[in-house]
């Protein structure tokens, strides 16, 4: 008596993104605490995180606050006149655009 793939998660190899469909080992995946079965891949799971953080920033005020939404609006700036895709300065451009809030 055997089993097919469509019947059982056993045999799956890899987990999908509920927010961009990536597929990815469910050891990549980032889990939600009380809905194990949504899972994001790390890419959109930093994309969350900064989502996050600029609801948060609403409410607050300050110097780091100020920095963070410029550093917003540059980062939005550059992605609408397509910078990142340089093909001279898009790679700096996306190596920065990682390591900063």
């Amino acid at each position: 008596m055997g089993t097919s793939a469509a019947q059982g998660y056993d045999e799956i190899e890899g987990a999908e993104c509920w927010c961009c469909g990536m597929v990815q080992p469910p050891d990549r995946m980032v889990h939600l605490g009380n809905h194990p079965e949504v899972m994001l891949c790390v890419r959109c799971g930093r994309w969350a995180a900064n989502q996050a953080w600029a609801i948060e920033d609403r409410d607050r005020s300050g110097p780091a606050v100020s920095l963070r939404d410029a550093l917003r609006n540059a980062r939005r700036y550059v992605v609408d006149q397509g910078w990142h895709h340089s093909p001279v300065f898009g790679g700096p451009i996306r190596w920065l655009g990682k390591r900063l809030p």
